[in-house]
């Protein structure tokens, strides 16, 4: 097989992520998202490629709060899984995490070896100060109601584990 490099998602990357994720959100691993919701949060995301311009991989780091951030839609092709992949397009967004002056990374997923073996630890349910939570839950983003494991949005968490890292 070829190499790979990450480098940062463009617009005509939107419907290459969707169609790279599509089968994990047949298997409910992944949340489905309108096309819209990709292109308004391209600038959160990298996309990893083959040396001859394949996407293969694709992860976002979005800001939840101060020092807070959550590691999302990591996916990678099945093919090219055990590859360092993974590996690599989560260090990145980890280093983009540093960069923005974020000290913890949250994350609510099924693949909580690969977390683990990355630093994430499962976490309870108080991860932030009140103050903080009553400005959190004022979000309309489905990822902020996950980290804060509001009711409304438990049927599409069931079995995921959510995790969080200091960085």
């Amino acid at each position: 097989m070829t190499g790979f490099r990450v480098r940062w998602a463009r617009t005509s990357d939107v419907p290459l992520i969707q169609k790279l994720i599509e089968p994990l959100v047949q298997e409910r691993i992944l949340l489905g998202k309108e096309r819209v919701v990709f292109y308004e949060a391209v600038q959160e995301f990298r996309i990893a490629e083959t040396d001859d311009g394949t996407v293969i991989g694709c992860g976002a780091l979005h800001v939840m709060w101060e020092d807070l951030g959550e590691v999302r839609t990591l996916a990678v092709a099945q093919e090219w899984l055990g590859k360092g992949v993974g590996h690599s397009l989560l260090t990145t967004l980890q280093e983009d995490a540093r960069v923005l002056g974020l000290k913890r990374l949250f994350c609510l997923t099924f693949e909580v070896d690969f977390f683990t073996k990355h630093g994430y630890a499962p976490i309870g349910e108080s991860v932030v100060d009140p103050e903080v939570y009553a400005e959190l839950v004022r979000s309309t983003d489905e990822g902020v109601a996950e980290f804060l494991d509001l009711a409304r949005v438990k049927p599409n968490t069931l079995g995921n584990t959510r995790m969080l890292r200091l960085i």
